[in-house]
């Protein structure tokens, strides 16, 4: 798919932004849903011109918008996906992440913990129980972000195989389609818990894993980064090479599974780039270097954060992020340099890349 195909989807804390190539640059399209937060975006590939949208308001609360025209006019759907009355303090408060599985089924993430899914196109939702109601819940806890359920990972060749990634909780691994799971997190750091190497509890920023190699999974902690090449059975640390063990925002080159990008942040504490310079950090050999790519991101300053899923790459060697100050990057040359796509939008909670179907 060539560039002038992509069109990026720019979630924001005031609306949905969509980002269109125009020669050397972009146009830019919205506020769309105006004034609601959306958290994350996800376009069915079986289903070219459909986008789904989670959108929270402080006051309307938390809804999915669809679009049957690639972004241009959106509608609320009437169901959501919830938990039932009284089981947590409350049913729902945000959806945090949306995937489309190869078959038409739709899952979301919620916060409370939580996963759903859908086979009607999001008119109804129903539990996934072995995970909402996993005998390791009792060690999940919010994290400082929310208590979410996000990084929802499905391998495209086997839709029975899935990762899901708990804040705080842990990554876990279902290899029959959702009706059991096991923990997946064995040999990560956990240093804000008593036992340092637990089964579960972990705080898990995202999970990544490799469309062409979906053993291949990548995850950025509250304590460092993580490679598996085995599904998740078992972690080896790559933080080593990186100016900082903490961050968010992590994407893998879908044509190279050895290929990733990352933006470390200082500490747990301050939340933004290292000394205030905007990197992002290419990996060409699965995390065993790292080597800083800031050419044309602001290097003094920039005290900015780059959220979880507000960065993403695509196979026509793009690379995306937007920051908490409301700016979108764009790099057209995996990462080696980069260009200012749009400035002084609210703050960017997520950005995708997917085929423009008009």
């Amino acid at each position: 798919m060539s560039q002038a195909q992509r069109m990026l989807l720019v979630g924001t804390q005031k609306g949905l932004f969509i980002a269109r190539p125009d020669g050397d640059g972009w146009t830019l399209d919205g506020p769309h849903i105006a004034g609601y937060e959306i958290i994350h975006c996800c376009a069915p590939p079986h289903e070219p011109g459909v986008i789904y949208a989670a959108a929270s308001h402080k006051i309307w609360g938390a809804h999915i918008y669809r679009s049957e025209d690639g972004g241009r006019s959106w509608a609320s759907l009437p169901g959501a996906p919830q938990h039932p009355a009284g089981l947590h303090n409350t049913a729902l408060r945000s959806i945090w992440y949306l995937a489309a599985a190869p078959g038409g089924r739709l899952y979301a993430g919620i916060d409370p913990a939580g996963l759903f899914y859908s086979d009607d196109r999001a008119a109804s939702w129903h539990p996934v129980t072995a995970l909402n109601e996993h005998p390791t819940r009792d060690t999940w806890e919010p994290a400082r972000g929310g208590f979410s359920m996000h990084s929802i990972r499905i391998d495209p060749a086997n839709p029975d195989r899935m990762w899901v990634a708990v804040s705080a909780g842990g990554v876990y691994r279902s290899e029959d389609g959702g009706a059991s799971w096991t923990p997946a997190n064995a040999g990560v750091r956990a240093e804000n818990l008593p036992n340092p190497l637990p089964e579960t509890g972990h705080n898990v920023h995202r999970l990544v894993l490799h469309p062409r190699r979906p053993e291949r999974l990548y995850r950025q902690c509250y304590h460092g980064t993580w490679r598996s090449d085995d599904g998740g059975r078992s972690w080896v640390e790559i933080t080593a090479g990186l100016p900082g063990n903490f961050g968010y925002a992590i994407a893998v080159d879908p044509r190279d599974p050895e290929t990733l990008y990352q933006v470390p942040e200082a500490d747990s504490h301050m939340r933004t780039v290292v000394d205030g310079r905007l990197r992002v950090y290419c990996s060409r050999d699965a995390g065993a270097s790292w080597a800083a790519m800031s050419n044309g991101l602001p290097q003094s300053h920039a005290w900015v954060t780059v959220l979880r899923e507000a960065m993403d790459a695509d196979a026509e060697n793009g690379v995306y992020l937007g920051t908490s100050g409301g700016h979108l990057f764009a790099s057209r040359d995996g990462a080696r340099s980069w260009h200012l796509a749009a400035g002084f939008l609210p703050r960017i909670l997520s950005v995708q890349s997917v085929g423009d179907a008009a």
